[in-house]
């Protein structure tokens, strides 16, 4: 399957366009779908190459066909002509019964995909691949259904130090502890599907001119800049040398709106486990309660 899994590894070394602009296009969603490409290493002695790259056109037609059929999306040619996912995939004969369908399908203004999956049907006759493209189709629409990801900015992570400690001799570590907070929480949040992470390195002057956790509510329209959907500030609240509290905020970064909070309400370890907890909190309220 070495071949078909290339498929998949050459469209994303592709610019694709930096986003989809619904505005203008038509109710339905645009997807872009290439004809499959087809392996035969089944090593058979008949020559099968006219009965298979019919079969493949019919699985093709079929496939573009339950697609239009659905209502929600639209075939367009290429993921530059407004399509805002694109479907790409490959089938190998690997024996006389045995066949394998790899499918993916990308978001293409995320630059994610959202489906990547590999299918084996018996049999290669037509009865067999009308199964197979009915199986596909499904699959297919059913990823293309899934909600795209929320663009996010999760900004560092802020120290607010509650004790009378001078901060001039654990500075360094704070920093390091905290790089290691909001590391782990973007990978986190990334890592769930639920959101994108969108990178704030070149907002990073603006966002460490003053404490966000205090700018009212500034972070929104840093993130809008960049094109997030929503924000995420979070802080970390030394209670002692060895408790602290954790909290976060989450604002659309149209609106302003707070639209998720969370506060830990305990005080926990040290803080060499800032990490553990800060991921905890923001997979609690933010992933696993969806």
């Amino acid at each position: 399957m070495r071949r078909i899994r290339s498929i998949l590894s050459a469209f994303l070394l592709i610019v694709l366009p930096a986003a989809y602009s619904p505005a203008g296009a038509e109710a339905a969603i645009g997807v872009a779908m290439d004809d499959f490409s087809y392996t035969d290493t089944s090593a058979e002695p008949a020559n099968q190459t006219a009965a298979h790259e019919r079969r493949l056109a019919a699985f093709m037609a079929a496939l573009r066909r339950d697609l239009g059929a659905d209502g929600r999306y639209r075939s367009v040619p290429s993921a530059n002509d407004g399509a805002a996912f694109k479907v790409i995939g490959g089938i190998q004969k690997t024996s006389t019964l045995v066949q394998w369908a790899k499918v993916a399908v990308i978001d293409v203004g995320a630059k994610k995909v959202v489906m990547d999956k590999l299918y084996t049907f018996r049999g290669d006759n037509d009865e067999s691949w009308e199964r197979a493209e009915m199986f596909v189709s499904r699959e297919v629409i059913a990823a293309l259904a899934t909600p795209a990801p929320i663009a996010l900015a999760v900004f560092d992570f802020e120290l607010e130090d509650m004790t009378a400690a001078s901060a001039g001799a654990s500075a360094a570590s704070d920093a390091s502890y905290l790089a290691e907070v909001t590391g782990s929480v973007r990978e986190a949040l990334g890592q769930s599907g639920r959101y994108r992470i969108v990178d704030v390195a070149s907002a990073s002057g603006e966002a460490k001119t003053r404490a966000l956790r205090d700018c009212d509510g500034c972070e929104a329209a840093i993130a809008q800049k960049l094109g997030a959907d929503q924000s995420l500030i979070g802080v970390v609240r030394r209670v002692s040398r060895t408790e602290y509290t954790l909290g976060f905020q989450v604002r659309d970064a149209r609106t302003g709106a707070v639209v998720s909070r969370g506060d830990s309400g305990l005080r926990l370890g040290a803080d060499y486990s800032w990490k553990r907890g800060a991921v905890r909190l923001v997979s609690d309220r933010l992933v696993e309660r969806r």
